[in-house]
């Protein structure tokens, strides 16, 4: 089983701590993303995985076999680089092959499997060209040959798009997408571009400051966040975070935003039966904002269109509340607008942890209609 297994690993540079206590387990044939923002620790996993930093603490494991004191070419991994490292002087046939010449592999035996490579990433008509002669797309495709020429039982990759414009990237990412379809290796890939992470990606593994908060499928990631990081980090734009109360009144949970009053179904465990009130930070995706009705009295701010939809922020006494509205929604700022939010999209997270609170579906659909206290 070629997956890896990251058990309470702890990095420290001194007193500085970059990954604290990580466990992380990716299954075979995964394509997992470490996702976060600069300085959040993704790299440095990535690295003590490739065998270039050393873990302070805790086991790596590599197809069940511990890797910790596993020198980088026996691990049997390839990595990719943000940089692509290509060798200049050679061609595109001999970068991909170089790897295996480091290995004792001979020129015959060689020449299939760079063949097969090239195959794959459809560079067949490149072989003889230096990387000077080729696009980024292309040096990219030959860093990727590179790795898998060598038949890793896991790929890394630092990176790899972050140099090509946006358009290259698209087309980048549905390269990667169809080439791990292919091969069906274990992937592990860094990178701070959401987008990126939530195409791609079996699970993503969301960090921050060092620490793994949350790990789970794109979708499950987007439509449960484990907390307000999460939340606030993924989705473009960001959700819409407003800070209100949980109030009890006897069997029945009802959400206080100001003097406006949602009720919420009964039965869900949200409030300690010791606690009448509760301090809540509510959530609303751009998506789910419903304008021109609803309770919620607010004023146009700023208005972006972006081509096929514009992205509007609203006044909400104070509060700032994203929506996304069709090209048929004509807004002026400083107009007033009701708003509503489609009540079985709301997140909640207890304000002082910042944990996530409640269930799939915990405020009733019909809570765009509630009144006012």
């Amino acid at each position: 089983m070629a997956g890896v297994q990251f058990d309470k690993v702890r990095k420290a540079f001194g007193s500085a701590v970059a990954v604290a206590g990580l466990d992380l387990t990716i299954g075979e044939g995964e394509f997992v993303s470490l996702l976060g923002p600069s300085g959040c620790g993704k790299t440095t996993t990535l690295r003590m995985l490739a065998g270039l930093e050393y873990p302070t603490s805790g086991r790596i494991s590599i197809a069940d076999r511990v890797v910790n004191d596993v020198p980088p070419a026996k691990r049997d991994i390839a990595m990719v680089f943000q940089s692509y490292a290509l060798y200049p002087h050679m061609t595109v046939a001999e970068n991909i092959a170089y790897p295996l010449k480091k290995r004792g592999i001979g020129r015959a035996e060689r020449g299939p499997l760079v063949k097969r490579a090239a195959e794959l990433l459809q560079l067949e008509a490149l072989l003889d060209r230096k990387p000077r002669q080729l696009s980024g797309g292309q040096q990219q495709r030959v860093a990727l040959g590179r790795a898998l020429v060598r038949e890793p039982k896991v790929f890394l990759l630092d990176e790899p798009l972050s140099n090509l414009d946006a358009k290259l990237r698209a087309h980048m990412r549905a390269e990667l997408i169809e080439l791990h379809h292919r091969i069906g290796k274990t992937m592990v890939y860094v990178t701070h571009d959401q987008l990126e992470a939530m195409t791609m990606s079996t699970r993503i593994a969301v960090m921050q400051a060092g620490v793994l908060q949350q790990y789970a499928a794109p979708a499950e990631i987007y439509n449960r966040p484990a907390n307000l990081f999460v939340a606030s980090f993924i989705g473009t734009p960001s959700m819409t975070l407003i800070e209100g109360e949980l109030v009890r009144r006897g069997n029945q949970p009802t959400l206080k935003l100001g003097e406006l009053a949602l009720p919420l179904p009964v039965g869900h465990a949200v409030m300690d039966d010791d606690t009448p009130v509760r301090a809540v930070t509510i959530g609303v995706r751009p998506e789910d904002v419903v304008i021109g009705s609803g309770p919620i009295e607010a004023s146009v701010k700023v208005v972006e269109p972006t081509g096929h939809e514009s992205i509007v922020l609203f006044d909400m006494s104070g509060a700032i509340v994203t929506a996304r509205a069709g090209n048929d929604v004509r807004l002026r700022p400083g107009e007033p607008v009701r708003l509503g939010f489609r009540g079985d999209k709301i997140h909640l997270f207890d304000r002082a942890s910042g944990t996530r609170i409640n269930s799939d579906v915990l405020v009733a659909p019909d809570t765009v209609r509630a009144g006012r206290v």
